[in-house]
Parts: structure tokens; sequence; C-alpha cells
């Protein structure tokens, strides 16, 4: 008789053998007291290669080796203790962190107790022996997204000698334009550059790229591009260039583009991919370039709240920790006329400052000048730091959120000149008010999974390629990033659906 038993043994089998070939792990970070998500906590395996949760405290960490029994999941943010869990017997897709936190007088393994101006001088005075400012190659993942909002679009014709450019027309026109739009690009690269404010040669290679947006925009745009083409061809002569001009303080001369007069069936050449791959690239290493550089460690950075300290009030909260480091936590805001308050977390043993929290707390720009306007209002972001192979700190993740108002009200008059035909250069003309009001918003994240240290022949050896082309996306899909370790998407990018893909869609 066989034992009742027996039939179990394959369901066990089939189970470990599901632990163990699991591909990735899943889960979401809250705190044990608030029950609120963690943002920024790092996961990781044994203490490897991991990932940063978002800021809802989710997150994704792709397995790219067999899991052994030995193996454990490292959960680290700072305020909480550290959690370890074996990752055979991970199973739950919510992770509880607890609150640890240390009055002053309890921590007894500071040497002196600093005061918190000291504290501040101490760290910048270690910036150059803290922070790396040499040649690094990273590999990380960047997330770029776009807000726009138009609050105002308005132009009225008041003179035209184009029979077509009507009011109706030109209404027509502006009223296809959405009132609002986003996109969304991601690439996963090497970042070969040097930790500088001032502008040097950096060189990016980009392993594989998405973009994400609607293409019926994209389809409107060009529709509209087709309908002054057309107009343009019938009414605008092959050699002439246009004037245009705003009151009496902009004259802008624009020549034509060639292209207006091609075939609009033209197939795209491989030169122009080419182009656009180097455009592509060109875009992505200006903006890690430019993110990089607005850091607290630098003199001229507008994040001035260390090298300017004495604009700032501080005040030491507490002493934490974070992985086996003791912490300052030291929060500031302005005491003079100063832009930003926010968070210091220090290290007390080499007093680097290894995560801050910043936010502005009056308007960054302001100009407003003979009908234009532009008001940025908003700029807030983290910056965490991670030790290297030089046993320097770099950076480890960053995000920054920007947000901008601009305004357009002025006359503006597009005239026609060609100097080749007899008798007067003035062809045509089109004149009209404009009123524009659109508010933008951009959020960017990176995370650096590689700080390697390179020298100057290594930077030098590496011949940038641009070879890859963003793959377009109508709306998320998770299966894309499947395997590389990733930022976890926010829910307006889980829920964004082009017009295209929700037709598609219906039944």
């Amino acid at each position: 008789m066989k034992s009742p038993y027996l039939f179990l043994l394959p369901v066990f089998f089939c189970s470990l053998s599901s632990v163990f070939s699991q591909q990735s792990i899943t889960a979401k970070i809250i705190d044990s007291t608030k029950k609120e998500p963690v943002p920024f906590a790092t996961i990781s395996i044994n203490k490897d290669v991991g990932v940063i949760s978002s800021e809802t405290g989710a997150f994704t960490l792709h397995l790219k080796k067999e899991i052994k029994k030995k193996d454990s999941l490292f959960i680290n943010s700072l305020g909480y203790k550290e959690k370890v869990i074996p990752i055979t017997d991970f199973n739950d897709p919510v992770i509880v962190l607890s609150p640890k936190v240390f009055e002053l007088n309890e921590v007894l393994l500071m040497s002196k107790n600093y005061t918190v101006d000291e504290i501040i001088d101490r760290v910048k005075d270690s910036l150059e022996k803290n922070y790396d400012f040499k040649l690094l190659k990273q590999k990380l993942f960047l997330r770029n997204s776009f807000y726009t909002n138009i609050d105002k679009k308005e132009v009225v014709i008041t003179k035209s000698s184009i029979p077509e450019f009507t009011q109706v027309f030109v209404d027509s026109l502006v009223n296809s334009a959405p009132n609002s739009d986003s996109s969304h690009s991601e690439i996963l690269g090497e970042f070969y550059s040097k930790n500088s404010s001032e502008d040097s040669e950096a060189k990016l290679h980009i392993i594989k790229a998405s973009r994400l947006y609607d293409k019926n925009n994209e389809m409107t745009a060009k529709a509209v591009t087709e309908r002054l083409k057309h107009i343009l061809r019938t009414r605008v002569k092959r050699n002439s260039y246009f004037k245009v001009k705003s009151g009496l303080l902009l004259g802008v001369k624009m020549e034509i583009d060639s292209s207006m007069f091609e075939d609009d069936e033209a197939k795209e050449t491989e030169e122009m991919v080419e182009k656009r791959q180097e455009q592509f690239l060109e875009s992505k290493k200006r903006s890690l370039t430019q993110l990089q550089q607005h850091n607290f460690i630098f003199k001229d950075s507008d994040l001035n709240f260390i090298h300017k300290s004495r604009k700032y009030e501080f005040k030491l909260e507490n002493v934490t920790t974070l992985h086996d480091y003791i912490v300052y936590k030291i929060t500031f805001e302005p005491k003079r006329n100063a832009d930003y308050k926010g968070t210091l977390y220090v290290n007390a043993d080499d007093f680097a400052v290894i995560r801050t929290d910043y936010e502005n707390v009056k308007v960054i720009r302001n100009f407003n000048l003979f009908g234009v306007s532009f008001n940025q209002h908003t700029n807030k972001g983290t910056l965490l730091y991670k030790k290297n192979s030089r046993g320097k700190y770099a950076l480890k993740y960053l995000e920054e959120r920007n947000g901008q108002k601009v305004g357009f009200k002025r006359p503006i008059k597009i005239i026609e000149k060609n100097k080749n035909v007899k008798g007067r250069r003035k062809q045509n003309e089109v004149a009209s008010d404009v009123h524009f009001i659109v508010r933008n918003t951009d959020k960017s994240e990176m995370i650096v999974f590689e700080n390697d240290a390179i020298n100057q022949s290594d930077f030098d050896s590496y011949k940038e390629d641009p070879d890859v082309t963003p793959q377009y996306l109508s709306k998320y899909d998770p299966s894309f990033w499947e395997g590389y370790n990733i930022i976890e998407p926010n829910a307006a990018i889980k829920e964004f659906k082009s017009v295209e893909n929700q037709t598609e869609e219906q039944p």
C-alpha cells in the first residue's frame, strides 16, 4: 500500500522550484507605526547591487542568478531598523519596517557632542575629501517625465494677405492642440563623466530605451503641419524668407526649410534615423549632466545650503542609523534671503551628507517684461550617496521635480520677403495678437547601479555609438524592462494610455 503522503511530494518540489527560480520580487514597504509608504529605501540581495523604492514605497527587484538558500533580501532606510529576509522565505507583498531613533544622550559611540553649526562647518570642510570628483563610469537608469497644461491659447488674426488664413482656420488649428499632455522616456545606460559643476566632456552608452507618449497628439501636430505646408506651397515662393516681428523689439529673419517643398511621401532614410538616434543620445547626455550638476557639493549651485550656510537656520533633530552608519538628522530653513528648506543626513564618522531632501520656499525665478513671463515656482528633490571603489561618495539615487509657468501675450507679424522678385521684396503678411499661458512640470529619477572609478585612458578609449532608437510605447508595458532593475513607475505611468490605444481597445 502506498503512503498517503507520496502524492504531496510533486507539489512540494514544484513549490521549491518556483521559489528558487522566480525571476523577480515585487513588494511595497510601509512604516510599522504610521502604516505609510517608506520611499527611497534600499533593497538589495546580500547587500550587493539593488534598487530604490519609489515615492509610494513600491519596488521590483529582478533576480539575475539562481537563488540559493543562504541568499537574503536586505532592506535599509534612514530612520528604520534594517530588515533581513531569506529570499526562499519571501512571500509577503508588504514589508514592514520599524522606526529606529536614538536620543542624543543615548548615543555612547560619539566621541564629542558637536553643536549643529560645528557639524555643518565640518561638512563643508570635508567636501573635497568625501566626494568623488574624478572620472566615473556609472551604470544607471534614468526616467524623465514631462507634463504640460495649456491654460490659455488664443490667436486673433488682425491682418492677412493669404486668403486661407482666416480666423476660422486659425481657430481650428489652435483648438486642435490638446490642453494637456504627458510623455515619459526611460533609458538604461553607462555614463562616462567627471563630477564637476563646469561643462566638461561626457560620453553615454545607451543599452535600452523607451518612450511613452500619446501618438495621437503627434499625429494631430503632423496633420496641422501638413495643412500649413499645403498652403505655403501654394502661396509662398521657393526662394523667399520670413521676417518675424513682435512690436518694435523683436525682429527675426527665418529661412524657409527646403523640406517644405519636398514630397510628403518621401521615405525615411538611414541618415534620418541616425540623426534622430544622435539627437536622442545628446539629449539624454545633457539631461544627466545637468541633473548631476544641480548639487549642494558645488559652490555655484542653487542648492547653496552648505557653501552659504550662514543664510540658513539649522536644527539637530536626532541621531539615527542607515546601514552601518550613525547619522545626524538636521533640518534647515532660510534665515536670510535663501531659497530652500529641507533635511540633511550627515554621517557622524566622516561628516559626509549621505542624503538630503530639499524644497524651495519661494519662487526660484520670475520674469515678466513686455508680455513675456516666466515663473519657476517649484524645485524639490532628493539626493542619496554611497561609497564607491575609491572609498569616495558618489551619487546613488536622484529625484528632482520642477514646475514652471510661461506666458506670452504679444502681437506677432509674419512677413514673406523675396529679394529675387522685381519691384518689391514684400510678398505676403499675416498679423495677429497671440496669448498663450502654459504650465509645465518635469520630473527626473535616476538610480546608479554601479559607480566604477576609471582613468583618463579608459574614458578616451570608449567611442560613442548612437545606435539606439527608443521604442515607442502607447501604454505602460511591464514586460519591456523584464529582467532589468529599474525604478518602479508611479501611478500616472502605469495608468497611461494613448488615445489611439484606448480606441483600439473599445469593443
